[in-house]
């Protein structure tokens, strides 16, 4: 079996490229991995395709990429919340793209990258914009869209525990889109607050198994969204 942990976040990150399609996890402010982020904006990787279910909140993790003009694209659920500082400007100046897709079609989607489906129908979106230029077919007397999988070259998620062969557990719903954008992308990388020894976690608990993860940090003190968005903190500083 492989070692896939690793010393540093520069390193995690290191070879995220230039235009590469990036799925970052969580879902509002839980289970954001807020230090892998950061290290993407100190990479410096541009015109980025980003995958996740929001745009970020305040001046930090994906809202912080986003601001520094890092991202050329956003597909995503819900482009602007409560504490979305960054985004919507940007977006009404011509700054960014958005790609909007319902909730429960981007984790269909994003799943349907990792198990190797195509595409699949769904009667989401159905006779609203969303589903203009979009190929539709009656199945069972019902109207249904067409909508393709999304894989990415990388995927940034946040996980409770791992090992060092990149099984990971999670922590209630920081879960969300984890487990599906792992197997989604071609390379996973994991920042874990604690990292075990392999034989300790109990394999009833692993949700994601190691086959789908590339690397993995561990992070014993990660940042939390929501606190760093309160504290009004920017990165960078």
């Amino acid at each position: 079996m492989i070692n896939k942990q690793v010393s540093s976040l520069e390193e995690a990150v290191s070879d995220i490229f230039d235009g590469a399609t990036v799925m970052i996890g969580g879902f509002g402010e839980a289970g954001s991995p807020i230090e892998l982020i950061h290290a993407l904006i100190d990479n410096g990787a541009k015109n980025l395709t980003v995958v996740s279910n929001n745009t970020g909140s305040g001046h930090v993790g994906l809202a912080a990429l986003i601001e520094n003009k890092q991202v050329k694209k956003m597909i995503c659920s819900f482009p602007r919340t409560a504490n979305s500082m960054v985004f919507p400007e940007l977006y009404r100046d011509g700054e960014i793209e958005l790609e909007l897709v319902p909730q429960g079609t981007l984790a269909e989607r994003i799943r349907a990258g990792g198990a190797g489906i195509p595409a699949f129908f769904t009667p989401t979106s159905v006779n609203t914009p969303l589903a203009v230029g979009k190929e539709s077919r009656i199945i069972n007397g019902v109207e249904n869209v067409l909508e393709y999988a999304i894989k990415a070259d990388y995927s940034l998620v946040k996980c409770h525990k791992s090992d060092r062969y990149g099984n990971l557990i999670y922590h209630a719903t920081a879960r969300n889109f984890g487990p599906i954008m792992c197997s989604a992308a071609n390379i996973a990388i994991v920042q874990s607050k604690q990292i075990v020894e392999v034989g300790e976690l109990n394999p009833e608990e692993i949700i994601t198994p190691g086959i789908f993860v590339k690397r993995v940090i561990e992070i014993t003190n990660p940042a939390h969204e929501s606190e760093l968005v309160a504290n009004q903190m920017k990165y960078p500083c």
